[in-house]
């Protein structure tokens, strides 16, 4: 098949250009998540995310590291943005999620941006993987409106923790093909304990029910890519921390068993998991294996599994592990 992207439709129709007018006005009184710090952004001033006007992009590259149906052979297009609306203790990436005084360097121009963006198409990627766009969602809508009038045409993969603004999300009917969110926690207790939020569990059904209400249950295929979508990311925590019988019951009961779930096996203590016993370990296979068998419990029929494997230190190229299509 060939595909065209949604926001294509949009752009011709004139709804995008409607949509991209409103950016300022949102980021005036900053509602890009649920946090609603209702900061003036435009003005330089700093919320929850310590982020202001201009995003900023830490690094972009062809990436071979997410589901086979998203990396291809030639790689997703993944633009990884600088600091997070959540403060997870054990951030994988917290060099450059909570380290904002350094990434405040990083800051780019729209139209740099939508170049980025272009050149990812050139480097022949599959899509453009948008890496925790939450805090500059309004901002990024911008971008991709200008990279469109550069020729963009690339599936728009939207991978976030999943501490996403409902409203925002329907900024982005349209424009995001896949939706690749992180269910975190099925608690919002240790939302808060371990990710400085209050209402984690609340705001994410939320904003997943949205991303289904826009792209359903099935994954459209271009050949071997998936360019239309929803696939949700579970990180198993140790101590079942996760609470993840609460995320699958949701997805299965509210949503749709037919959904794909990407279930990942590759925490480690990083940051500050070392302060407390709870998450200073990595995870068991009997805790993996009890997750699994969840999945069965709930009809969860779809998705990906993750290898365990044994090593002292953790390596980056872990990221790049075998991932395994699951089917009960």
């Amino acid at each position: 098949m060939s595909f065209e992207p949604s926001y294509l439709k949009l752009y011709r129709s004139g709804e995008l250009t409607k949509r991209v007018e409103r950016v300022d006005e949102i980021l005036r009184s900053c509602t890009s998540c649920p946090r609603n710090c209702a900061v003036d952004r435009t003005a330089g001033e700093f919320g929850k995310c310590i982020a202001g006007y201009l995003p900023i992009v830490s690094s972009y590259t062809p990436h071979f590291g997410e589901e086979p149906v998203l990396s291809g052979t030639r790689g997703a297009g993944n633009i990884f943005f600088g600091n997070c609306n959540l403060k997870c203790v054990f951030c994988q990436n917290h060099s450059i999620s909570q380290n904002w005084k350094t990434e405040k360097q990083n800051e780019v121009s729209f139209e740099r941006l939508a170049d980025i963006m272009i050149e990812l198409q050139e480097k022949n990627c599959h899509n453009i993987g948008l890496v925790s766009p939450t805090h500059f969602s309004a901002q990024i809508i911008k971008s991709i409106w200008i990279a469109i009038e550069k020729g963009l045409r690339l599936p728009i993969i939207y991978n976030t923790n999943g501490y996403d603004s409902v409203d925002m999300l329907k900024m982005y009917d349209g424009v995001a093909d896949i939706y690749l969110p992180d269910f975190k926690y099925g608690n919002d207790e240790y939302a808060k304990k371990y990710s400085k939020v209050d209402d984690y569990f609340e705001k994410t059904r939320a904003a997943i029910k949205e991303m289904y209400m826009q792209v359903g249950d099935e994954l459209v295929y271009d050949g071997d890519v998936v360019v239309k979508g929803l696939i949700i990311r579970h990180l198993v925590l140790p101590n079942d921390l996760a609470e993840t019988e609460n995320v699958f019951k949701f997805i299965a009961e509210e949503l749709s068993p037919n959904i794909h779930i990407s279930v990942m096996s590759q925490y480690y203590p990083t940051f500050m998991a070392k302060r407390d016993v709870l998450i200073d370990r990595k995870i068991r296979e009997s805790e993996y294996d009890r997750v699994l068998r969840l999945l069965d419990k709930y009809g969860l029929n779809n998705g990906w599994t993750q290898e365990m494997e044994s090593f002292e230190t953790y390596r980056p190229e872990f990221e790049k592990s075998r991932v395994t299509p699951f089917s009960f």
